[in-house]
């Protein structure tokens, strides 16, 4: 599909920003690299750094206990970088994959998903961004350039999701699974929207071919192309490694959380203060209470399957072990896709300024805490308390105004009613 002039200009404006940060302030590039907000255990460029070193060496990269990323990703720094400093072949990758990830967004977006599908078209389905804002808002979004900036491996997850995605939309089954398991192989978590993605194109064929094809077998089919996928993936980090000990560093370094860097999440300091017996218990309960959001979901609003995608990636972005501010820009990226609900949410501003007040002040109380020595570990997380809060309005907030949207298409005289529980 040729890209149109407007959504080139945009792209290249945005990809002209990224090149001229990184050029005229280096240094701030590379303090971002090191920020709690923009660079976990599982996706620093410090410690791909770290693996790198060992990796050219000849030895291997996990022996040293601090990196924890997909092996597949050392050779592709490998050819683009030195260990002495980051070249400019790095950053263009950064801005490329931001670039592919804007118009593969554009693709969802003119796809009309967001107001309507097989089952259901929203009657406020004129009331859309064009694509052109779409894009325009993921590639200007502060949270989208700091990562962007601080070079963070998580671009690599969010490039494959956007794509598994927007193949979905498109039909294209066999590309939808594949870029399912890069992301599933990358950071694990995207595994939990293949229900979703399954329903989005079990749409899409059932709308391109009329014959009445078995949904069983058509499941059946894409979880094996899925899992052969990421079979082929593991097999070829085995034969670069030359061992499996990349499972239990990246996988096992996911499920089982041992590093407790901060981060703008839940667990770090949770798990700081839990008692080593109750520490299995409440692992299984966290990874459960991710998990769990996906069937309610997938059933409730199974009319609407690019929106469950979009509250999912919200939800992992406040609950998942390590989040960043990559996860929140995907997030926000994804939302922009549903300006006909924006009418119906209840607490936006609240939501709003409570995340603008956390972004502001969580630096701060990092800074107090580790630099100045005024502050403690409880001044961090309790602004990412905050900032959690903040999402899970916005998240809530969002599922309301689809459900509500839903029930003015079944009573349709309630449209711009008051509605209350009784």
């Amino acid at each position: 599909m040729p890209i149109d002039r407007r959504k080139f200009n945009i792209i290249v404006a945005a990809s002209s920003l990224r090149l001229i940060l990184f050029s005229a302030f280096p240094s701030f590039a590379d303090l971002l690299t090191g920020h709690v907000e923009v660079s976990t255990p599982v996706s620093s460029y410090k410690r791909l750094r770290e693996g790198l070193f060992l990796y050219e060496r000849g030895v291997s990269p996990y022996d040293g206990g601090v990196f924890h990323q997909a092996p597949l990703l050392l050779p592709i720094y490998s050819l683009l970088s030195s260990n002495e400093s980051p070249t400019i072949l790095v950053d263009l990758l950064y801005i490329l994959l931001d670039a592919l990830n804007a118009y593969a967004l554009t693709t969802i977006s003119e796809s009309g998903q967001a107001v309507a599908t097989r089952f259901f078209t929203s009657s406020r389905s004129k009331d859309q961004y064009s694509s052109s804002i779409v894009s325009a808002s993921y590639l200007f979004n502060p949270f989208t350039v700091l990562a962007c900036l601080g070079r963070s491996t998580s671009i690599f997850t969010n490039t494959a999701i956007i794509h598994a995605v927007s193949s979905a939309v498109q039909g294209n089954e066999s590309n939808c699974m594949l870029a399912l398991a890069i992301a599933s192989y990358l950071s694990m978590y995207p595994i939990l929207l293949l229900p979703p993605l399954l329903l989005l194109l079990w749409n899409r064929h059932r709308e391109s071919d009329g014959s009445k094809s078995s949904g069983t077998l058509f499941i059946t089919r894409l979880t094996a192309t899925l899992i052969s996928w990421l079979g082929a993936l593991l097999g070829l980090s085995f034969l670069l490694t030359g061992s499996w000990a990349f499972i239990p560093a990246t996988y096992g370094m996911l499920l089982s959380v041992p590093d407790l860097t901060p981060n703008i999440g839940l667990w770090w300091y949770f798990f700081v203060e839990m008692f080593d017996s109750f520490r299995d218990f409440f692992l299984g309960v966290f990874w459960l209470h991710i998990a769990i959001y996906v069937g309610g979901l997938t059933l409730r609003l199974h009319k609407q399957p690019l929106f469950v995608i979009t509250s999912l990636l919200g939800l992992f972005g406040i609950f998942k072990p390590y989040p960043s501010i990559s996860d929140i820009s995907l997030y926000f990226a994804f939302l922009t896709l549903y300006k006909h609900l924006f009418s119906l949410m209840r607490y936006t501003f609240v939501s709003s300024t409570t995340l603008l007040y956390a972004s502001l002040l969580g630096p701060a109380f990092y800074y107090l805490w580790i630099y100045a020595g005024s502050g403690n570990a409880n001044f961090f997380y309790a602004i990412t308390l905050v900032w959690s809060l903040g999402l899970s309005m916005l998240v809530a907030d969002s599922v309301y105004a689809a459900l509500r949207d839903e029930w003015e298409i079944e009573r349709p005289e309630m449209k711009g009613k008051e509605a209350r529980r009784i």
